[in-house]
């Protein structure tokens, strides 16, 4: 039975454009019909200044405005990403959903823990963000809804937001 009370959101996906391509593209053949938008903004393309405050801008209005959450998939080069951080840092600016998704791709060192951008990890250990791995997310339609919502129902006071933004990639 159709349910005409389910919510057709828009989201915004951050990663890393040369590493994490196939996922982004994946994930967007799998769920177009779900969402009003699932966009592909690569900054380093679409935003061409060194204005750290103009990018900031830039990235809140016409990338986060409008959104519901941002999901940050996360691969082996993520955490050194400086427009990652930024998107990350914006979302939390604007109060919306963050979900982290753990890629395939990305390894565990010795003791089974893996890098994540700082600004992402502040906000899962505090609560704020979910962290889920690719195949839980993308097992299907309704467990991709279900993350959505659960991390637009996150508390405002969970968020972690004061690291400096990151200069540069590393």
């Amino acid at each position: 039975m159709y349910n005409s009370e389910i919510i057709k959101r828009k989201v915004f996906l951050s990663y890393h454009h040369d590493g994490d391509q196939y996922y982004y593209n994946e994930f967007s053949k799998k769920f177009h019909d779900e969402y009003e938008a699932v966009t592909d903004n690569s900054l380093d393309r679409r935003v061409d200044s060194e204005d750290i405050d103009y990018v900031m801008r830039r990235i809140r209005e016409y990338y986060i405005t409008g959104t519901s959450c941002s999901i940050v998939l996360v691969g082996n080069e993520s955490w050194g990403r400086k427009y990652i951080d930024w998107e990350i840092k914006a979302t939390l600016d604007k109060q919306h959903g963050l979900i982290g998704v753990q890629l395939p791709t990305l390894l565990s060192n010795s003791s089974g823990l893996v890098n994540v951008p700082a600004r992402l990890s502040d906000n899962i250990d505090s609560g704020y963000a979910l962290w889920v791995s690719w195949a839980n997310f993308t097992a299907n339609i309704s467990s991709c809804r279900g993350y959505i919502e659960q991390a637009n129902c996150r508390s405002n006071t969970l968020i972690r937001n004061t690291r400096e933004r990151r200069l540069r990639n590393a």
